[in-house]
This record gives C-alpha cells, structure tokens and sequence, in this order.
C-alpha cells in the first residue's frame, strides 16, 4: 500500500499576540491541521533547551503532533514573532533572528521518513540561514514536494526561491505573492490565470495554487483549472488560514479525492480557520462538511 504519510518541515516558535502567545509557525500550523484531518504527520524543526521550548513541545503534544523529530538546541533560543494585527485581522509579523529552527540538522531518522512520504511540505522562511542546507538535503529524497512560498519579509531572495520552487510538485501562493514574483520573474501577462500560467511553465511545475482570501481560491493541475469563490466567515484573524488551507488541499490530494471537492474543502477550512482565534484551531472533516452544507 501507499505511504499516505507528509512530513512538514520548518518554523516551530510562539506567535506573541497582544493578547498572549500561541503556537505557531506556517509548516507547523500544516502540521496540526492534518492532524485534526486524521492525516499521519511527522514535523520536523528545532527548540531552544529553554522554559519556552519546554513549553512549546508540551503545546505540540497537546495538539496530537508527534515531537520525535524535534530537535533541541543548546545555543539557540525556541523562535518568537510578534503579531499586529489591523483593523480587518489582517496580520503583520516581527520575527527573531537566529532562532532555533534556524539551524535543523540533517538527522537519518528524519530523511527515511521524507523519503517515505507521500508529501513532503516546506517553506521559504526556513530557507534563510543554516536549515537551508538541511532543506536541500531533504529536497533530494522527497517523492513529492509541496513548496508554500509564505513571503515574510525581509526574509528571502529571489535566487532562493527561483531554486525552491525549481524543485517543487506544487506550488502554493497568495495572491499578493503571485503578483510579486510574476512581475520579478519577468511575466509579461496581466491577469492572474496568465501569471500562474506562466510561473508553472517558467519553474516546470505541475499544480500551483493561489488563495484570494475571502474571494477563494483558483487550482491549476497539469493543464486542468479549478476554482472556489470563497465562503462567507467573520474573520477574528487570518493567521494559519493560508496554513490550513494548504493541508486540507494536500490531504485531499493524496487520498486522490475530486480535485473540485479538494479545492472547495480547502476554502471551507481556510474560512473557518480566519473566523477562529488563532492558528490552530481543531477543525474535524466532520466540521468541514457541516459548514460547507450550511454556506
């Protein structure tokens, strides 16, 4: 049988809200989304041996993430980034520099487990210092790689993400993002069909996927287009929306269900994701179907 298994690897750190910290980080948000799906999950990142890091492995237990591929740094303190959030619920972030999950090391345990499978899911902010070469290594052995580009600036280049996404099966943007690179890798379209268009053929990659926010979210898979045009949700915040979002379309990619049912399923737990506090909330397939149902 298949390995249904994907490995997320990344930022692992606390999301510092004016009203108190929260787990967080985009590969680990991923994480504990698949998991509420009843995905089989492996995470792999890095905690400072400090109170926050004690803290942080017990918030990823609680979750139902396994800790076995986390790893501890002695000299590193466990990530921190501090969260404003507008008017809308919109977010903006401040993120500590050589934090722990700055320098993952390649370890045996976690490459069997990436060259095993099913999806292997990575980011672009993990790729600005030392764990970039752990990323690479995994890259290589990884049947299928999911790249979330997440731009947070100032925190990559376009050499780096011109080579991450050389590398992908799928591409996962915002539509900000999309616009951004479209114009810095030289498309001379207009609209966004004909952006994601001609990124797919400029990196070689089959399926790329664009979230709109509220307005949803627009699929291309080899050739085949697929659209949602969101679901209606009082937003409280939009952090961890994108992250859940992407592990619901990966999930529903692996278990090869229709590519339409895997988008809109997608947009529903995106949706639901921006009208709960914070980036983790526990949202069933259960609680999937009853809101689609309802909308």
């Amino acid at each position: 049988m298949k390995s249904q298994e994907i490995v997320c690897f990344g930022e692992l750190l606390w999301d510092l809200f004016p009203s108190g910290k929260k787990v967080g980080g985009a590969p680990f948000n991923v994480a504990s989304s698949l998991n509420s799906l009843g995905a089989e999950v492996h995470f792999v990142s890095r905690v400072g041996v400090d109170p926050l890091g004690v803290e942080i492995l017990e918030e990823v237990k609680s979750q139902g993430v396994s800790t076995e591929l986390i790893q501890h740094d002695s000299s590193h303190e466990t990530g921190k980034v501090l969260v404003h959030l507008d008017e809308k619920g919109v977010a903006n972030y401040e993120i500590a520099s050589d934090a722990a999950w700055d320098f993952i090391e390649v370890q045996s345990e976690a490459q069997e487990k990436v060259s095993q499978a099913a999806a292997f899911v990575y980011g672009s902010l993990v790729a600005r210092a030392n764990s970039l070469k752990t990323l690479k290594s995994f890259l290589k052995v990884a049947p299928f790689r999911v790249f979330d580009v997440n731009l947070r600036p100032p925190h990559y280049n376009l050499d780096i993400l011109m080579d991450l996404m050389l590398q992908a099966d799928l591409l996962k943007f915002n539509d900000e993002e999309l616009y951004l690179l479209a114009e810095l890798l030289g498309s001379p379209f207009h609209s966004m069909d004909q952006h994601i268009a001609f990124i797919a053929q400029k990196t070689n990659t089959p399926i790329v996927c664009v979230t709109k926010g509220k307005f949803g979210a627009v699929l291309y898979h080899r050739d085949s287009w697929f659209y949602n045009s969101g679901f209606k949700i009082r937003v409280k915040d939009t952090v961890g929306a994108g992250d859940s979002f992407l592990a619901t379309l990966v999930n529903g990619l692996i278990k090869a269900i229709p590519l339409q049912l895997a988008l809109d399923n997608a947009c529903a737990m995106g949706a639901l994701v921006a009208g709960s506090d914070g980036a983790n909330p526990i949202i069933t397939e259960k609680d999937l179907r009853r809101f689609i149902r309802k909308d």
